[in-house]
């Protein structure tokens, strides 16, 4: 059997057949769809999101420890969510077979940081494969689940947002997926319980662990070497092993597939039968440090491949600087003078009038992990910092804690809220900084392509489940002010944050609109603008809606606003600033 599928569908292909018994994970670009394709195999796999990769982390953990074979998926950043329980794990060691699948963003496509986590791999001493192609992708997530339970430890598939969404045919053999019996349960508080008494002991069989893992990488077939010309050898793995094979066609590769622990004696085998050694790869020089730390001299290059994503191009001046018989690629040229021009929110999203009002009250905002980061642009200019998943809250405490005058608002949205949002107010509450937490609630997950969480009703699976009220959650935890408005009505978004950032006790203020994307509502009214009573003022181009085009200028840079029909979602927004009546709802 054959499909045509993309790396994060292959893989999700192969749990199933792996007879894989649960799935969690949460939602972050570029693993996203792993779990929305396991889904699809609900009658054998049982799969949720769950509120933050910690959890879907430890849920996995515990489907193994019970026996049954777990996957849990996540980007790069999640991972960092997951190394508490992670790195205690892999002392205890897996029963039924784990595989963790990280997602890494080489070139920051959609993350706000770059970190090549095969270094996390190596320092919690699991086996890491690297598929360079949905095949691999396929093939290494089968061979993971076994190597996990050969050697009791959770075992890594990396890939990257280039594996992730390419898609190639994949030969899935005798498709057929089936639940499978777990291992048997036994008691064993000397193996999971990981008291210093025990665990000093978990420590030495790890080391054991990682050598016996490391002679069998030597004869895996997933690490293979390809003869070609002798006077240059390289060792590559990933997507890096595509560059070399296209750009390098004719001369030996080691192409490695399970890289951590690396196969040296492989290693050692290769440099033997060729002149020069290249080390390619994507981002840190993972391999190449540890192929030096060999003895085994590597060609030094003065071409950048350990930086942001690699292309064809550097490897071809990789090809000019070492062989010669290929010109330098020439980079796209780019004109300087030019604007960037970043994202914008969507045509009606509620977050846009939230932005609008912060500014507008002179708020220092700090901002989180979400579609709302774009609040930070022009023309909205209305966010001052981004770290990670719930920093807002803590990041806005500390502010106030150090003495920073004015207006200061934490904001993020309904899924980061319940991902990693209470733990940051709780905190704050306690120690008696109470901040003004604005809460964007659209009811949905909307960056990652609109998934389910505990304030949308719906699991993964489409199954109805309990509605978490954000409001009750924070009169829970101290909150003593808690506010719903409309994010669309302006005038009293204005008055509840005035008030709420005024005050001396907090408060936390939920901003509701619907994901108009999600919600359907892309074309639930259309706006139109009377030329006769347009002033051209620019008050509404302040608002940096998509919808919103120059027409007539009436004077010296001063333009008439045009909507263009095909983008309004009628909102209204632009209706409430306005000042002259010139903007109209027609349906």
């Amino acid at each position: 059997m054959k499909k045509f599928l993309s790396a994060n569908e292959a893989v999700a292909h192969a749990a199933a057949q792996a007879g894989c018994a649960v799935a969690s994970a949460y939602p972050g670009t570029p693993s996203t769809e792993i779990l929305e394709n396991i889904a699809k195999f609900k009658d054998f796999v049982k799969c949720e999101w769950a509120v933050n990769e910690k959890v879907a982390m430890e849920t996995a953990i515990g489907t193994s420890m019970a026996g049954g074979r777990a996957l849990t998926a996540m980007k790069h950043v999640g991972l960092n969510v997951a190394m508490d329980p992670l790195m205690t794990f892999t002392y205890v060691g897996a029963t039924g077979g784990m595989v963790i699948v990280s997602a890494d963003d080489p070139g920051m496509h959609s993350s706000q940081n770059e970190q090549d986590n095969r270094n996390i791999a190596k320092f919690a001493r699991a086996p890491l494969f690297e598929p360079s192609d949905s095949q691999e992708a396929y093939d290494m997530t089968i061979a993971a689940f076994e190597v996990s339970e050969e050697f009791h430890v959770p075992a890594f598939i990396r890939l990257t947002t280039r594996t992730s969404h390419s898609s190639s045919l994949v030969d899935l053999g005798d498709f057929n997926p089936k639940r499978r019996e777990p291992i048997p349960y036994e008691k064993n508080i000397r193996q999971r319980l990981p008291v210093p008494m025990f665990a000093r002991g978990h420590r030495l069989a790890a080391q054991q662990r990682t050598a016996d893992m490391e002679a069998a990488s030597v004869i895996s077939p997933l690490n293979r070497i390809e003869k070609g010309r002798a006077d240059l050898g390289f060792i590559t793995s990933a997507v890096a092993y595509q560059y070399v094979k296209e750009i390098f066609p004719e001369y030996s590769i080691l192409k490695l597939g399970w890289t951590n622990p690396l196969p040296k004696a492989l290693v050692a085998d290769f440099a033997k039968r060729v002149e020069k050694l290249v080390v390619v790869e994507e981002l840190d020089p993972f391999l190449e440090e540890q192929v030096k730390a060999m003895g085994l001299k590597v060609v030094e290059h003065k071409t950048e491949l350990n930086m942001l994503e690699l292309n064809a191009d550097r490897l071809q001046n990789l090809r000019h600087e070492l062989v010669g018989d290929v010109p330098e690629a020439k980079s796209a040229a780019t004109d300087a003078s030019l604007p960037t021009r970043p994202p914008v929110l969507c045509a009606g999203c509620g977050h846009r009038g939230v932005f609008y009002v912060l500014n507008k009250l002179g708020a220092t905002v700090t901002g989180d992990i979400g579609c709302y980061t774009l609040g930070a642009f022009p023309p909205l200019n209305a966010m001052d910092t981004t770290i990670c998943m719930g920093a807002s809250i803590g990041n806005a405490a500390g502010m106030k804690k150090a003495g920073l005058k004015g207006r200061i608002c934490a904001v993020l949205g309904d899924s980061t809220f319940f991902h990693s949002g209470m733990t940051g107010i709780l905190s704050a509450l306690y120690n008696g900084t109470p901040v003004t937490t604005v809460v964007l609630d659209n009811r949905i997950t909307a960056m990652t392509g609109h998934q389910d969480n505990p304030g949308t009703g719906r699991t993964l699976a489409g199954d109805p489940a309990p509605v978490t009220e954000i409001g009750d959650i924070a009169k829970a935890m101290g909150y003593k002010k808690v506010v719903k408005v409309s994010a669309d009505d302006l005038g009293e978004l204005e008055k509840v944050l005035k008030d709420a950032m005024d005050g001396d006790d907090g408060a936390l203020v939920i901003a509701y609109a619907p994901c108009r994307i999600a919600a359907k509502l892309t074309k639930e009214g259309l706006c139109e603008v009377d030329a006769d009573k347009c002033k051209a003022c620019g008050a509404c181009f302040k608002m940096g809606c998509p919808a919103m085009t120059r027409g007539k200028e009436v004077r010296p840079d001063a333009f008439q606003m045009v909507i263009d029909p095909n983008q309004c979602a009628g909102c209204k927004q632009c209706q409430q600033v306005c000042k002259f009546g010139a903007i109209k709802r027609v349906r």
